[in-house]
């Protein structure tokens, strides 16, 4: 199988006489000097510029035109990449799903989305990508964690070989080069021809306004993208075919629990909310929902919530209305009753090692101070976010609470219990959850809770959310959109259903 693109730069001589036609790379785009007429076929892309008495196309439709062009050009000073060899030093033995990925992605042309479970190694596919494309590359992150941990993985697998950085206070090109998201968009006209490999980390970060123009500014022919969900919540996911390629290969869960990931359980946990906060909860509501319906807003979709957000800000009653639905908001997530269920699940797990997530700073520093856990949240300091993570991984601290900041890019191997006290509707976050605890260990048995206040709004999202997760179709809007993802559904008690009857909320 030979799917390369002969993309090598140098001389192509025709027999004419024209030395400069040439194709050069210029700031994020490609010019065709010295031809009189454009040849046929490439009109699709080129456009003339009669600033330079050129022809101009975007970067990124390299590989489309090259080989059109290889019998009509007399220079090909585009790419600025080089061959390699990269002989990894690691002993690495892949699954054979990343092997099928591999495979996949060679089998369109080294093009397109590989989506994986977290946990089940797209980094080692990344590295096997690397090794087949023989071209210099740039590794995409969209965090500094996620650059250090594959700062470490590249200086393992390669060890004689000088590891770039771009990004966190680092601007070191070098023909292997981690960079993140934001650093690589600044940068990327000058950057666009000096790689023939874009492996994109987390690549549902990439169709966002700002970076899409890393794979738009760039002609690297071979491009990877891994992700756990490549779907967005505003629809941009449908831009991935043209920016990486399409998906073409994706494994769920449950499809690799047991064997690559640990054996798992997703278990649902309802709470009853006092009758104080349930009238507190209901005046909330009633009060937005006469603004939304003087307003003629409807909330069942991103449109909808976007206009609640403006027509808020313009007038007292929206602010109070605003005010309304966060305290709503705020009732469902952090009812007392969350808290007991919580303590009731720590104390039949003893000894396990347990993630508890939040949607909101204050609930995660309420857990910590009651139950005297660690906490991480986007104030901590980076030192003390390092010193438990260790201590955690370690066997120090065997529960720690978060408020977001561990849904992507942070590797915690030995956790097994999972507890949502709050979160979105978003099939991402919830995957991403999911895949805290799934790293495989011996006669490991996983097991996810979601806390849910009953007959509030977070009923209705985390249905929404399972129906999208079971691959039914669900309701647009502030959703993900539908994501062909399976989750084992459990709604067994903990222990007892005695733990969780009405008295005990």
């Amino acid at each position: 199988m030979n799917h390369r693109t002969h993309d090598d730069p140098g001389v192509y001589r025709t027999g004419g006489t024209d030395a400069e036609r040439q194709l050069r790379f210029d700031r994020g785009t490609l010019l065709l000097e010295g031809v009189a007429e454009l040849p046929v076929g490439l009109d699709a892309w080129f456009q003339y510029d009669p600033r330079i008495d050129a022809y101009r196309a975007p970067a990124h439709c390299y590989s489309a035109v090259i080989g059109p062009l290889k019998g009509r050009l007399a220079g090909n000073r585009a790419p600025r990449y080089q061959r390699r060899e990269w002989i990894c030093a690691l002993d690495m033995t892949p699954y054979p799903h990343q092997r099928e990925a591999l495979a996949a992605w060679q089998a369109a042309h080294g093009r397109g989305v590989v989506a994986l479970p977290t946990g089940a190694g797209k980094t080692l596919v990344g590295l096997l990508a690397l090794a087949w494309t023989r071209r210099d590359a740039l590794v995409l992150v969209p965090t500094l964690d996620l650059m250090h941990q594959w700062y470490a993985l590249l200086r393992a697998a390669f060890p004689d070989q000088a590891i770039g950085l771009i990004g966190g206070g680092y601007h070191e090109p070098q023909p292997l080069t981690i960079a993140t998201y934001d650093s690589a968009a600044r940068h990327i006209e000058r950057l666009g021809d000096r790689f023939g490999l874009l492996i994109f980390d987390e690549a549902h970060h990439l169709p966002s306004e700002f970076y899409r123009v890393i794979a738009e500014f760039s002609l690297a022919p071979y491009r990877l993208g891994l992700t756990a969900t490549p779907e967005r919540s505003d629809g941009r996911d449908a831009d991935l075919p043209e920016l990486i390629g399409p998906i073409i290969y994706r494994k769920r869960p449950e499809q690799l629990a047991g064997d690559v990931l640990a054996a798992f359980q997703v278990r649902m946990v309802h709470v009853d909310l006092s009758p104080a906060e349930r009238s507190a909860y209901q005046q909330a509501l009633d009060e937005r929902n006469a603004f939304l319906q003087g307003q003629q807003i409807s909330l069942s979709s991103l449109d909808g919530w976007n206009r609640f957000v403006m027509r808020s800000a313009r007038s007292s009653e929206g602010r109070r209305a605003m005010r309304a639905h966060r305290a709503a908001r705020r009732i469902a997530h952090a009812t007392p009753a969350k808290l007991r269920a919580l303590g009731m699940i720590l104390a039949n797990h003893p000894g396990a090692k347990a993630v508890i997530f939040t949607e909101d700073n204050a609930t995660a520093y309420e857990v910590s101070q009651r139950f005297l856990i660690p906490c991480l949240t986007h104030q901590t300091a980076v030192k003390e976010r390092q010193t438990i993570l260790e201590r955690f991984k370690s066997g120090a601290y065997t529960a720690i609470v978060a408020s977001n900041v561990l849904n992507e890019g942070v590797d915690v191997p030995d956790a097994s219990i999972g507890v949502i006290l709050s979160g979105s509707a978003s099939v991402r976050e919830f995957v991403q959850r999911l895949g805290r605890i799934l790293r495989r260990g011996e006669d490991k048995q996983a097991v996810l809770y979601e806390v849910i206040a009953r007959e509030t709004r977070e009923e209705r999202v985390a249905e929404r959310r399972r129906t999208t997760v079971h691959g039914i179709p669900g309701r647009r809007g502030q959703d993900e959109k539908d994501g062909n993802i399976l989750i084992k559904k459990a709604e067994e008690s903990v222990s007892q259903p005695s733990l969780w009857d009405d008295s005990q909320s």
